[in-house]
């Protein structure tokens, strides 16, 4: 895992395109905000994009990893990775539909906190806070 860069923001925008149930941002909106990549093989693989609201809150705004290699760790590591370098709570929002990611995030710790009713656009679906939280 490494900070991610302008090289890297054709491979994130591939990443988004390759992944429709995360959200579809601009990739070079990422630069303003914490971002990570996962590196596998010399390749990237995944990319994780956060932001520290205040001291001791922390908001995950995006993560996605290549269909190739899901199921193999990356996003468990780039999520872990991140998770152990914050501290306090951090806050997620996921599609209430998406319950692969939603059962993904609370293995790793994650629970409900609350629903924001038709949040989502493109379909209009509910959505579902998460929050973490770390010492």
């Amino acid at each position: 895992m490494r900070r991610g860069e302008a090289k890297d923001l054709e491979t994130i925008a591939a990443i988004q395109a390759a992944s429709p149930e995360a959200a579809q941002w601009d990739p070079s909106d990422y630069l303003g905000y914490d971002l990570s990549v996962a590196v596998v093989e010399e390749r990237v693989a995944g990319f994780l994009a956060s932001r520290t609201l205040v001291p001791g809150e922390s908001e995950i705004l995006n993560v996605a990893v290549l269909p190739e290699y899901r199921r193999r760790g990356v996003g468990r590591t780039l999520l872990a990775t991140w998770l152990g370098s914050v501290q306090g709570t951090v806050f997620l929002e996921v599609r209430a539909s998406n319950e692969a990611a939603r059962t993904f995030y609370r293995s790793l710790g994650f629970e409900d906190f609350l629903l924001r009713p038709q949040y989502y656009a493109l379909p209009p679906e509910t959505g579902i806070v998460m929050k973490f939280h770390s010492c």
